[in-house]
């Protein structure tokens, strides 16, 4: 079993904020794999399901980010689960908009949602970095992540969120591959055609004038060649 956290704040203040991305990404999840209804357990929102035969606990914590691991500690000690059975899904400015990256272990960046999980259950869960681009400056960072996505990211973030939620059951299967794969032909699709080489197309050639028939007697033409 898997336990597959998201990370924001609670509350709807935050629900658009681009911190809760990790929240979106479990409403899609949640939804579209038809989980039950959320449930307060364990310091968060909990909804326990299964994606075909892989049994899976969705979890977003609402101690706020800061103290998301007091969250995602209860829960694993609760499912008696290891720190290898934990995929954390989360914002990340250090990628673009729309970028998606899977990673396991590794330091924490700075991230306070991540710093708090290490701090309860170490670095050797896997995460999921959902891009959301950086302001340029890191004093912006704070504002920037705790504002709404601007309509103008709506299309790329219908299809990252998308592209998390059909890529589920791998996470739940814990191949970080395949779910990259699945969140890619969303993000990314295949172009379509057959991949032949258009051939353009020429002008229509303006058709040569016929030339002038030569009514000259023999004798004209013999005398038109040395004159």
């Amino acid at each position: 079993m898997k336990l597959i956290v998201g990370l924001g704040n609670p509350g709807p203040k935050y629900a658009r904020n681009r911190h809760n991305i990790g929240f979106m990404a479990l409403d899609q999840i949640a939804s579209d794999h038809g989980f039950p209804a959320w449930k307060s357990k364990h310091q968060g929102a909990v909804s326990e399901g299964r994606f075909g035969s892989d049994r899976a606990v969705l979890l977003k914590p609402e101690t706020f980010m800061n103290k998301s691991g007091d969250s995602v500690g209860a829960a694993m000690r609760f499912y008696k689960l290891d720190a290898q059975d934990v995929i954390v899904l989360h914002d990340e400015i250090d990628l673009a908009p729309g970028k998606v990256r899977w990673k396991v272990g590794g330091g924490h960046a700075g991230h306070n949602g991540l710093r708090s999980i290490h701090a309860h259950i170490g670095p050797d869960y896997a995460r999921v970095r959902l891009g959301v681009g950086h302001p340029g400056h890191k004093d912006a960072v704070p504002g920037f992540v705790l504002r709404d996505f601007p309509k103008a990211d709506e299309g790329w973030l219908d299809d990252v969120l998308r592209g998390c939620s059909d890529g589920a059951p791998h996470l739940a299967r814990g191949d970080g591959s395949k779910f990259m794969n699945a969140v890619a032909l969303r993000v990314a699709p295949p172009r379509s055609g057959t991949g032949e080489k258009s051939v353009a197309k020429s002008k229509p050639s303006t058709p040569k004038p016929e030339p002038e028939p030569d009514t000259r007697s023999p004798f004209q033409k013999l005398k038109d060649r040395f004159s």
